[in-house]
């Protein structure tokens, strides 16, 4: 896609007002449910991030190892493990199971990675319709929409648009309070899990020492998928892996608050095996798929690495200045926001995702915020060293395409300038040109540089008048 492309969808989103009115009601929602959580029931949420930040820096240095563990102890209970190097192998996974076990249904809970992977693009392809049960993605797979958000994957709609949207798909009479709007749901999904066969999850948490994996959600579909179904399908990303219950506990414990401002989810799935000899639930097949798709790569790169340590909570999203202007479908990526900022032109390459490290102020909120510390911000400032060919040049996919030569000259220019005594005090002395502000303030929509400003800002006012130093007995001030 082209820069023009990318500008012109980014400012679709930012001309509706509607979508603007929804995320804002959302978002400070979120941020206040967030912060009047932690403040009265967490008495050092500061020594908790920092536990968590460990959990998943001591995860990630010893991967590999606990990733065989995972496997040889997944196997032992029962699960079988594929090993996936990119979204085509996980897909094909997938589709020779369901041809093998003649399935030609299947019920899919929550997992970003499949829609990482284009699953359901894929199984279509197929004249496969995957069914997401999740009540967000439900109505975005009616209106064929992507995910806005990685919780949340319908916040951009509203309970009358919602309503709307049942009454076209669904045939639905038309409502628009929420448990009106979440009975016709249910009504419509209780019909698909009476018969079906295969269900599909993601993974929280993947527990090494005891081969388990850890799902959390909180409308029950993700329980009657993978409990009610004989084969259960789960994908998993390798950066899930944990080693123990009181590592994913930690995590839990962060990642709950900072998605949605709740203490707890309503549902704690822990699976740790296929339905055994005598019991009356559970899939007789679990299929445990463990997702590559360039993490190992991003693990190699000694700076780069730490956004592997996200847990999937969304709250950098929520506290985003620029993601509440414009929401997820801006971004052109799975992963919005600032996490998908720098984890997007990781997985998919520079090339195709250096657009998205554009859609930052620097404003430091995410890192603030991030319940394991990740540096988000920093990150999201070297990558933009890195695309434009600055940097370690470390990055898959990068190339000059990306780079803007009209920019670089600029910004040559101006660094030479600002180094120099006599030509900074020259060039801060243009504004008292009698003509010159005047005449630049008339045609300030056509020169280069300054279009950009006024396009979105008033003109400034500049008078080429120096600040004075003035000493006194406190020291020196400035008038």
């Amino acid at each position: 896609m082209s820069h023009q492309e990318h500008t012109n969808i980014v400012h679709t989103k930012l001309n509706d007002k509607q979508l603007r009115k929804n995320l804002k009601s959302v978002m400070d929602t979120l941020k206040t449910n967030r912060k009047n959580l932690i403040t009265s029931r967490y008495t050092d949420w500061e020594a908790l991030r920092e536990q968590g930040k460990a959990v998943k820096q001591k995860s990630l240095s010893q991967l590999n190892i606990l990733l065989e563990r995972f496997e040889q102890n997944a196997t032992k209970n029962g699960f079988i493990v594929h090993w996936a190097t990119d979204s085509k192998e996980v897909n094909e996974i997938i589709y020779k199971l369901m041809q093998e076990k003649r399935v030609n249904k299947i019920l899919k809970g929550k997992s970003m990675a499949s829609e990482e992977t284009h699953l359901n693009a894929f199984l279509k392809q197929k004249g496969i319709n995957p069914i997401e049960t999740d009540l967000g993605e439900l109505i975005i797979q009616l209106i064929d929409e992507p995910p806005v958000h990685i919780v949340a994957p319908a916040i951009h709609k509203n309970r009358y648009q919602i309503g709307e949207i049942f009454q076209q798909k669904l045939g639905a009479n038309l409502e628009s309070e929420p448990e009106k709007l979440n009975e016709i749901a249910r009504v419509h999904l209780r019909k698909e899990f009476q018969e079906f066969k295969m269900g599909l999850s993601g993974v929280n948490f993947a527990i090494a020492n005891e081969g388990a994996i850890w799902l959390i959600e909180n409308e029950g579909n993700g329980r009657m998928s993978t409990t009610a179904s004989d084969i259960h399908i789960a994908i998993c990303g390798i950066e899930k892996i944990v080693e123990s219950f009181e590592d994913a506990s930690i995590l839990d414990a962060l990642l709950v608050p900072s998605a949605t401002g709740a203490p707890i989810t309503c549902y704690n799935n822990i699976i740790t095996s296929p339905r055994k000899e005598g019991e009356l639930d559970g899939p007789k097949e679990v299929h445990i798929i463990m997702l590559d798709n360039n993490r190992s790569t991003m693990l190699k790169d000694s700076h780069f690495y730490r956004a592997l340590s996200c847990i999937r909570c969304g709250t950098c999203l929520n506290h985003c200045p620029v993601y509440d202007k414009i929401g997820g479908h801006a971004y052109l990526s799975t992963y919005p926001g600032p996490i998908g900022e720098v984890i997007s032109p990781q997985l998919f390459g520079m090339k195709n995702f250096g657009h998205m490290v554009n859609l930052c102020s620097l404003c430091g909120r995410c890192s603030e915020v991030c319940p394991v510390k990740i540096p988000l911000a920093e990150l999201i400032r070297d990558l933009r060293s890195e695309k434009v060919g600055q940097g370690r040049k470390n990055l898959k996919n990068n190339d000059d395409s990306l780079r803007d030569k009209n920019e670089e000259y600029m910004m040559r220019q101006f660094a030479k300038a600002a180094t120099n005594g006599n030509s900074w005090r020259k060039l801060l002395d243009l504004p008292s040109k009698p003509l010159l502000m005047p005449l630049a303030k008339i045609f300030s929509s056509f020169i280069p540089g300054l279009k950009n400003w006024v396009a979105y800002r008033t003109f400034p006012t500049l008078n080429g008048k120096l600040h004075k130093k003035v000493s006194n007995m406190k020291g020196v001030i400035y008038e």
